[in-house]
């Protein structure tokens, strides 16, 4: 009995021994594992228990215009939030606030309900509407500075600088395109709570801001010049009822964009307030048969690879030319006989170019299209650049040919058509359009610098020399379809254009629905400045000559007028004198007979309103009638009125006034 006894214990003993080593072993291994395996996983999950942090919005760069103004700036702004847990009565809380912060109650009591810690109420309220919350002293409720993105300048350049979200992160334009440069590192707020998830102080202590490099950017854009093209703009969309429109400044030698507005505009600082087809930046985004204003490159083309010369004459077939089955005709049923390569431009015949086109061929003619850009996108540093549409030259019939010589049937872009002008205006080479000059840091350094790139060069420096000088033509002469864009005293070349929309419902072209344009570049010598004005569907003067090329003579002389330049205007003098406040005629030309009066004006006495003196001079000396000029600037009243009929003795009298 004692023997078995012992060996009962014995057996009992080892066995606590051998159940302890393994309790040993358990402990020792789950130890192990949560000391050592999981202790990032636990120590994560224990900080979300006791710890809350809270992600705001990352401050963001400074968007410069090129003299340094802002255009889109950081400030701080209060947001209010709530601690859902010492909220008692959350309806009577969300009827109050509902009246401060003007908004709805019940949506107000969801959000604090909406989570058992933290909820945001509202974000980057009014200074009013924060003071208000504070003085209230309510139990739960408290507010915290964050960063609200703020544009000084309201609508300026919306659609280039664009805006950011709820989030900060860039949305549209600028903003958008270099928001990485743009962005810094969140701001972090975190406290501490308990087990039952009380905080262990009433609200959230804010802590030091830790931010990556944010950068700034110093764009090719002049604020004064970007407002006096938008004002320009708008004016003319409302004086010509168009339902929209946009301009292009560029300097030509560079690619750097000096403005570029579009009508209609939005303040990015509402942009929600505002449909979203006013944000779109169609200078950019929208492609459209370019019209007229494509034949300058198809005769660039044509005298590069000396298929014409200037003077070369062609039969425009009395303003009717059969290509396959379709009948070509002249824009507003014009008819031409005989005209030269340099007529062809400035009366901005149809069939003219027709017959240069068959003479460069359509393999030429396509390649020339692809060097001077169209077909691809700029690379323009903006976001939504669209590329336009260029079929492939295989898919040509003739009368694509044709229709491709005088713009229609092809599609491009308002910057593509500037960047193409620019080219003939920059001794044939293409530059590649931006925006953005620089990248700064928070000292004014640079970190990156952004220098004119030259894409290729495309036609010869001769060959753009005399595509310049045709096109000086089609301003300065009278009959030329853009005499409309005369600057006084500067050689200006451009060419107008009226292109017909086409009508997706009915899948043909609208006889009604047209986009009018006109892009030019001055001094033709030595262009530094190049513009483009387009306006779509005006329902008055729904001519490229008539709508948009004054427009274009609007910017350019405040340009010359309002900003120091290096542009000298041409010193050749008047024929007039000033005597007191009248500025009297030195002689009165001898009236021309009906039938030498200017085209359009025959028998009546032509229109001077918007004219320079000089250009009054010009056109009155023409028509062959005499004018009393009285004051100076731009004409805005004449005796007799325009349309009114002309006798051998006629004069007119005509009151200019200052003004932009």
């Amino acid at each position: 009995m004692i023997s078995e006894s012992r060996k009962w214990m014995k057996f009992r003993i080892v066995t606590l021994l051998v159940f302890t080593f393994m309790l040993f072993i358990a402990l020792f291994s789950r130890a192990f594992q949560l000391q050592i395996i999981s202790a990032d996983k636990l120590n994560t999950l224990a900080k979300k228990q006791h710890t809350q942090t809270l992600v705001l919005q990352p401050d963001r760069g400074v968007i410069l215009d090129r003299n340094g103004e802002k255009l889109a700036a950081t400030i701080l702004a209060d947001s209010v939030c709530a601690d859902p847990p010492k909220i008692e009565d959350a309806e009577e809380i969300s009827k109050t606030l509902s009246s401060i912060l003007k908004i709805d109650k019940d949506t107000l009591k969801k959000r604090l309900l909406i989570d058992k810690h933290f909820s945001w109420l509202a974000r980057t309220i009014t200074p009013e509407q924060a003071n208000a919350i504070r003085s209230l002293k309510m139990e739960g409720i408290f507010t915290i500075k964050e960063p609200k993105r703020f544009y000084p300048n309201g609508k300026l350049a919306g659609h280039l600088i664009g805006f950011v979200g709820q989030d900060a992160r860039g949305l549209e334009g600028l903003e958008f395109y270099y928001d990485r440069d743009l962005r810094g590192v969140p701001q972090k707020l975190t406290w501490g709570r308990d087990a039952k998830g009380k905080r262990l102080y009433p609200y959230p202590k804010q802590n030091e801001i830790i931010r990556n490099k944010n950068y700034s950017l110093v764009l090719t854009i002049d604020k004064r010049i970007q407002h006096l093209v938008e004002s320009h703009l708008k004016n003319a969309v409302t004086e010509k009822e168009a339902k929209g429109g946009f301009a292009i400044v560029m300097d030509p030698r560079t690619g750097e964009i000096l403005a570029l507005a579009n009508e209609a505009s939005f303040d990015p600082n509402n942009f929600k307030s505002f449909p979203a087809a006013s944000r779109k930046n169609a200078a950019i985004t929208d492609s459209f048969d370019p019209g007229s204003t494509f034949k300058p490159f198809l005769v660039a083309a044509a005298i590069e690879e000396k298929k014409v010369k200037e003077t070369d004459r062609f039969y425009c077939e009395d303003g009717f030319y059969a290509v396959g089955n379709r009948i070509i005709h002249e824009a507003n049923h014009k008819r031409y006989g005989m005209l030269s390569v340099h007529d062809i431009l400035q009366y901005s015949s149809n069939i003219g170019v027709i017959k240069i086109a068959e003479k460069l061929g359509k393999d030429k003619f396509y390649q020339y299209i692809k060097n001077f850009g169209f077909g691809d996108k700029t690379g323009i540093d903006l976001p939504g650049e669209a590329k336009g549409l260029l079929r492939p030259v295989e898919t040509w019939t003739s009368v694509d040919t044709s229709t491709i010589a005088f713009g229609q049937g092809i599609s491009a872009t308002g910057i593509q058509l500037i960047t193409a002008l620019s080219c003939i205006a920059n001794q044939g080479r293409l530059m590649k359009p931006f925006i953005v000059r620089g990248i700064i840091d928070k000292n004014g350094n640079t970190v990156k610098q952004f220098e004119p790139t030259c894409v290729r060069q495309v036609i010869s420096p001769e060959t753009a020399k005399r595509v310049a000088s045709l096109l000086k033509d089609v301003v300065g002469m009278k009959n030329g379809t853009g005499r409309n864009a005369r600057i006084a005293n500067i050689s200006v070349a451009g060419k107008t254009g009226t292109a017909q929309k086409f009508d997706f419902t009915n899948m043909r072209y609208s006889s009604q629905k047209v986009k009018t344009s006109f892009m030019g570049f001055f001094p033709a010598e030595n262009p530094q400045i190049a513009i483009l004005v387009v306006l779509d569907e005006p329902k008055r003067d729904r001519w490229g000559g008539m709508a948009a090329a004054p427009v274009f003579k609007n910017i350019g002389e405040q340009l010359l007028t309002c900003f120091r330049t290096n542009i000298e205007r041409d010193s050749e003098s008047e024929d007039f004198y000033v005597q007191d406040s009248k500025i009297q005629l030195r002689f009165v030309s001898a009236p021309a007979s009906l039938t030498d009066l200017a085209e359009g004006e025959a028998g009546t006495m032509p229109d001077f309103s918007g004219l320079t003196i000089r250009e009054v001079l010009k056109k009155s000396k023409d028509v062959g009638i005499g004018v009393n000029i009285i004051g100076s600037g731009w004409a805005t009243e004449q005796k007799p009125a325009p349309g009114e009929p002309l006798d051998k003795n006629s004069i007119c009298t005509v009151t200019f006034t200052k003004g932009s």
